[in-house]
C-alpha cells in the first residue's frame, strides 16, 4: 500500500508532517510492503485559498492513503472519490504516523471534519464557531456571526 505524508522537508521518514495537505512543501511517499520511500517537490506549494490541485501531481504514483493533520472538504472528497483513503493524525512526526497507520490506529477524515481555510483545523465538532485559529478567511472580529450563517 502507497501512503502519502504531506512533509514540511525532505527528510523522508524523519520528516515534519506539514499542517495542510494542499500546502506542504514535499511530499513523502512510503510503501508500506517494499519499505520503499520516495520524497517528491509539491510544485503547487504556494496556491491561493482553494486553488491548490496536489493530486494532479501525484496522480501517477497511484497513492492508496492520505495520512495529514488538515485538509479541505473538496481535497477529502475528490480523494474519496478516487478511492483513496484520508486518514487524520496528531502526530508531526512522519515515522510515527506511519507507525500509527500500520497498527490501524488513525481515522478516516471525514468531509465533516475538513479544514476550513488555510490554516484552520477542526477540532472535534462540526460547529464551525470553535475551529481551530489560523490566517485563513473570516478570521477576526466579528466574524463569529458569518460562521453562524454558512451552517
Amino acid at each position: 500500500m502507497l501512503i502519502c505524508i504531506p512533509s514540511g522537508d525532505d527528510g523522508g521518514m524523519d520528516s515534519t508532517i506539514h499542517e495542510h495537505f494542499g500546502s506542504a512543501p514535499y511530499f513523502t511517499l512510503y510503501d508500506t510492503e517494499t519499505e520503499e520511500i520516495n520524497v517528491i517537490e509539491n510544485r503547487n506549494a504556494h496556491h491561493s485559498h482553494g486553488t491548490c490541485h496536489p493530486m494532479s501531481q501525484l496522480a501517477r504514483y497511484h497513492i492508496d492513503a492520505v495520512l495529514c493533520s488538515g485538509m479541505g472538504r473538496r481535497a477529502i472528497e475528490a480523494l474519496n472519490a478516487e478511492g483513496i483513503r484520508t486518514l487524520d493524525t496528531d502526530v508531526t512526526a512522519t515515522r510515527e504516523a506511519v507507525r500509527m497507520f500500520s497498527e490501524g490506529s488513525l481515522s478516516d477524515i471525514e468531509s465533516a471534519r475538513a479544514c476550513h481555510g488555510r490554516g484552520q483545523r477542526y477540532e472535534g465538532t462540526t460547529d464551525r464557531r470553535v475551529w481551530g485559529r489560523g490566517t485563513g478567511r473570516h478570521q477576526g472580529a466579528g466574524d463569529g456571526q458569518r460562521h453562524r450563517n454558512r451552517g
